[in-house]
Order: structure tokens, then C-alpha cells, then sequence
């Protein structure tokens, strides 16, 4: 099935061909599914996304959410697009069979998901958000609590939001104030506000169902003071009906650049003292909780970084081939046929950029996924607990990654399609105002690069990071066996290195000055990330050097050898950036540190 949202090649190139999809159908929970079964939900999401959300996709970012004091208005097509996304059962596709799911792999939800978000970022939003919301209820909630939301979320009748920020906090939810008060029926009134609440208000569902941050009383300070609870819209009936409306107010909508068709809010929690909500697991341990949620959000974030990157690159891949534009460098006559755009070698140098950054972000989202299906159904318990090791180090990667990265591919998209680029005619610009959301989104480069080099590459004595190297020299070893893949995998080989020096110069300064050996961890995440994608770029070429003497296709010739050069540009042009990177990292260089305020 063709399309614009996504290289469908591609696509089954990443999940049938690296990722090895069908032999999850040999574990249990899944043998009921096929490879046949899995492209025909592909082919339905790939329709679905085409024919409901693309559709509207330009629509919902000129005429974004309204509110006139009483309710949220949205243009009708996104409604009707959920519909048919909930009516299909991609709500709920990894979900057991008793709960309306189709128990499919983890890694085709992240297919279709991906999909979903090429097609319409702000749409699909909704949904995304009500997913991961299930999930933590269905982890985390009481049977009564998963009786009373999960059929509902699942189905699509109730929506789901995550409500961490506060106006005050920021993203320190060491600082929130929302508070919670236990009651005498074993509810709690919550009292707070919050900010940057996506699809916090609307009227797209039947009822909202909140997962929000708060403090119980006498509470200890800091992020070990924090739990979670479960707060409808509206109140629900032991009978699943909907109660009265709870004690949760839309205090306005916030304008943002990009995803304009997702409702921005401000929330008020119990400003007429009434706002009933459930604790949802330990007190105390909200955020353990919510970051089950907000682990999913991270990578969602990632895949839809590149999602929006792989749009414009293929917009702007079809102009340069339509659009002609001066002449073959050398050429002196006037008279001369203009050349299309793509054969010139500058358009050519940004579109294998965009090729590299979208495809190789793809692939690093899509393995994440794997690793999430490993963790769950691997067949022995050393296996499932090295991939939930594994997720853990690269989830920062797969969040920023792409969210730099596939961005400036939609920045070269623009550039590609000169003045015409900035103009509203033409998507690119939207593409590039939604992308820009993403570095910013659950968690900033700068968290995200505490946390993977403060915690992540060293935590259990550095177990992630020796695993991590351990996947690295098992890909070395398998392109090593191809002629063209050698110079990659040496260079692979010597970026590695420098990652673990970079930890063992560093690692030890975190104990005894934790603020400048974190001073300059964005760099780190940035050289980190940018070998871990030379990493999966060098998998996608081992499998293609293997494919591509059997290719049945001229086509597929074409594929495989594009996989091929795609890989050799990356380690000539990208992965040579990590070098210089880590020597200034080993340095322990302070400049940052020493700027003072008043200098500025």
C-alpha cells in the first residue's frame, strides 16, 4: 500500500526484516498471529491514517481548539478520525484478549502508532495519551479501579491525560503543591492546578480520566513525597454509567506553535473543595508509577519525532524530483534545459542527511519496541531482565535522538523547497512547528541527558552500558563478515571505545562533584545518541548486505543499496562528530561553570 505518511518498504524492511517480527508468533501469547496477520493491520492502520487523520491534518492546525468559557470546540473530522481509530481496535492492540485486545506485539503497536503520528501528530495524540494512561491503571490500579476505567479507555469511550506540571514547578515535580486530603470513605479531595495538560478538556470522549501527581499530608519532601491518583471529568457508576461532573475545571487553553488540533489546558483542581479522586498504588510512590506512563510518553515523543522528520522528507523528496531549477554546475548556456532540483549534488547532500536521520530513528524506535516484547515475553528470565536493562539506558536516546535530529530534518526539508519552504502552502513549515514540540516534550535534552549519564550508564557498575557493548560487538562481528561493512565496524568499534573511556573519566566525579561532571552531559547524550544510531544503521546494512544478492526486484536492488550507502554517509559524515566531542567531555572543560549571570 503506497503512501506519503511512510516508506512502506521501509517500514516491513525495519519490523519483518531487522526486528524479526514473526518469530514472536512462536511465543505463546502470540500465536495466534502470523506474518499475514500483521500486514493486514498494517495495511488497515496505514488506511485509517490516509483516509481519516491525514485528511484533516492541515485543517486542524488552521482552525485549532476553541473555548468560549462553557466547552472546548474541535473541528469535527478529528472525532470522527478517533472513531474509526477506536472502532478498528488500535486502541488497544497489545492488550490481553479479555480486554478487548488483540495481544499483538508491542513492536506492530509501535507501527501503527507510528503511523498514526506521521499522518496527524495532534489527532493521534488523544489516543497515545489514553494508551499509556491504561497501561499504569492496569498496573498499578485495584481490581475495583481496573473494573470501573480499563473497558472504557480501551474501547474508546473515555480519553486519558497524564497531569504532572504546575505553573510554579516546571519540570522539577520536586517542587508541586497539588494537594490530596484521604476522606472518610477512602477517597481523597485533590486542590491544585496544573499546566500543559494535553487533551485535558474536550468533548471527543464520553469522560476524561486524569492519573494526577499530588501530595498526601505530612508527605516528606521532594519527589518521595509524591503519589498518584485517579480523578475523572466525570464521576463513574458502579454500572459504568456517568455521575455528576467532578470537581475538575478548565481554566483556559494554551496557543502553542505546533500540534495546534491537541487541546493545550490549564486544569483546576477542586476549586469548590469537591474534587474527588482514588489513590492509584502506594502512597508515596506516585512517581515510580508515572514513569511507567511517562517511559511510554518518552518514546512515543522519540517515534513521533521522526514520524514528523519522515513527512518532510518525503515531501521534499517529491518536489526536488518535480521541480526544475537551474542548470548542471559547469553549464554556461542560458538555452539549456533546467535540471530538476535532486540532481544537484547540495539537494542531494540534504536529502541523504534527512534519509539517515529519519530511517535511522525509525529503526532505534522500532528496536526499542522489540526490546519492550523481549522484556515481556522472552523465554528465560536472564533474557527478559537484559532487554528491561537495555530499554532502560536507550529510553533517553530514543527520546532525544530523534526529537534533535529528525527535526533538523525537517529543517533541511524546508531548505530544499527554498522560499516556498516557509510559506503556508506547503507542509514542510508544519511539520517543522509541530517537530519543534518534541525536544521539549517529557523531559528536555537537558533532563533527558542527566539522567543517562548521572544514572543510566552507570548504574548496577555500569551493567546497561557493558550489556550495550556487548550488542555492539556482536553487530562488529556480523559486518565484519561483508567486505564493504568492515571500515564501518572498526569505526564503530573506535566510537565505542571512546563512549566507555568518556564513562570512566567521568563516572567517578559524579560522587565527588556531581555539578561539573554533569555540566556538559548534553554533549554526552548527543555523541552517546549518535553511536547508538551508527549502530542500528550498521544492523539495517548487515541485513541488507545479506538480502541484496537474492533481490527478486530492481526494486528491491534499489532498497537494499540505498540501506547500504545510507549507512556508509552516516559513519563518513555523522559518526566522525563524536571524536572531537568526547575529547572535550574527558577535559572535564568548565567554561560553562565559570560563565557568571553577570556577564551575560
Amino acid at each position: 500500500m503506497t503512501t506519503d505518511i511512510v516508506n512502506r518498504r521501509d517500514l516491513d524492511f525495519q519490523v519483518f526484516e531487522v526486528l524479526e517480527a514473526e518469530a514472536l508468533t512462536t511465543r505463546p501469547r502470540h500465536a495466534d498471529h502470523s506474518r499475514e496477520t500483521f500486514v493486514a493491520a498494517l495495511d488497515a492502520a496505514t488506511a485509517i491514517a490516509t483516509d481519516k487523520f491525514a485528511t484533516h491534518n492541515r485543517k486542524s492546525d488552521e482552525n485549532e481548539p476553541t473555548f468560549d468559557g462553557e466547552r472546548v470546540h474541535i473541528i469535527p473530522e478529528v472525532k470522527e478520525a478517533l472513531k474509526a481509530f477506536c472502532e478498528a481496535g488500535f486502541i488497544a492492540p497489545t492488550h490481553d484478549y479479555e480486554l478487548g485486545g488483540m495481544q499483538l506485539p508491542v513492536l506492530m503497536g509501535q507501527a501503527f502508532s507510528a503511523i498514526f503520528k506521521g499522518a496527524n501528530a495532534a489527532t493521534n495524540s488523544y489516543v497515545g495519551l489514553t494508551i499509556a494512561n491504561a497501561n499504569v491503571i492496569n498496573r498499578f490500579g485495584t481490581e475495583s479501579q481496573k473494573k470501573k476505567y480499563l473497558p472504557h479507555l480501551l474501547s474508546g469511550r473515555f480519553f486519558g491525560t497524564m497531569c504532572l506540571t504546575e505553573p510554579q514547578a516546571g519540570s522539577s515535580l520536586s517542587d508541586i503543591t497539588t494537594s490530596a486530603v484521604p476522606q472518610p470513605d477512602g477517597t481523597y479531595h485533590l486542590s491544585g492546578n496544573k499546566i500543559f495538560i494535553s487533551g485535558g478538556d474536550h468533548e471527543l470522549s464520553e469522560n476524561i480520566v486524569h492519573l494526577v501527581l499530588a501530595r498526601l499530608p505530612g508527605a516528606p519532601a521532594g519527589v518521595k513525597g509524591i503519589s498518584l491518583f485517579v480523578c475523572p471529568k466525570y464521576h463513574v457508576n458502579d454500572d459504568g454509567s456517568l455521575g455528576a461532573r467532578n470537581d475538575v475545571a478548565l481554566s483556559g487553553l494554551i496557543h502553542k506553535m505546533g500540534w495546534r488540533g491537541t487541546t493545550s489546558t490549564m486544569l483546576s483542581f477542586g476549586e469548590k473543595g469537591r474534587c474527588v479522586a482514588e489513590l492509584i498504588g502506594e502512597p508515596n510512590n506516585g512517581l515510580a508509577c508515572m514513569f511507567v506512563m511517562m517511559n511510554e510518553a518518552r518514546i512515543g515523543v522519540g517515534m513521533g519525532a521522526v514520524m514528523l522528520g519522515y513527512r518532510g522528507y518525503l515531501d521534499s523528496l517529491a518536489y526536488a524530483r518535480e521541480r526544475p531549477q537551474g542548470r548542471r554546475s559547469g553549464s554556461k548556456n542560458p538555452a539549456d534545459p533546467q535540471v530538476k532540483l535532486i540532481e544537484h549534488a547540495d539537494i542531494r547532500r540534504m536529502l541523504i542527511a534527512q534519509k539517515a536521520y529519519v530511517e535511522g530513528g525509525l529503526s532505534l524506535g522500532l528496536y526499542a519496541a522489540r526490546l519492550v516484547d523481549e522484556h515481556k515475553t522472552g523465554e528465560s528470565e536472564a533474557a527478559r531482565n537484559e532487554a528491561s536493562l537495555l530499554l532502560e539506558l536507550l529510553t533517553p536516546i530514543v527520546k532525544s535522538w530523534p526529537s534533535q535530529w529528525c527535526l533538523e530534518a525537517n529543517s533541511l526539508a524546508i531548505q530544499i523547497h527554498g522560499g516556498y519552504g516557509y510559506t503556508r502552502e506547503y507542509t514542510v513549515e508544519q511539520y517543522y512547528r509541530d517537530n519543534r514540540l518534541n525536544p521539549i516534550h517529557e523531559g528536555t535534552h537537558g533532563i533527558q541527558a542527566i539522567d543517562l549519564l548521572g544514572r543510566k550508564v552507570v548504574m548496577q557498575q555500569g551493567a546497561a552500558l557493558e550489556l550495550m557493548g556487548r550488542q555492539v560487538q556482536t553487530t562488529m562481528r556480523e559486518a565484519s563478515e561483508h567486505a564493504g561493512l568492515r571500515g564501518q565496524a572498526e569505526a564503530l568499534g573506535a566510537a565505542w571505545a571512546d563512549v566507555t573511556e568518556t564513562v570512566k573519566k567521568i563516572g567517578p566525579l559524579l560522587k565527588e562533584d556531581g555539578e561539573r561532571a554533569l555540566a556538559n552531559a548534553s554533549v554526552f547524550l548527543e555523541a552517546f545518541g549518535h553511536t547508538v544510531v551508527a549502530w542500528v544503521w550498521l544492523r539495517q546494512a548487515v541485513v541488507a548486505a545479506r538480502a541484496l544478492p537474492g533481490a527478486k526486484s530492481e526494486d528491491d536492488v534499489a532498497f537494499y543499496k540505498g540501506k547500504l550507502h545510507t549507512s556508509e554517509w552516516f559513519f563518513q559524515w555523522e559518526l566522525p562528530r563524536t571524536r572531537p566531542q568526547h575529547e572535550l567531555l574527558r577535559s572535564l572543560n568548565d567554561s560553562t561553570l565559570k560563565m557568571q549571570d553577570a556577564w551575560f
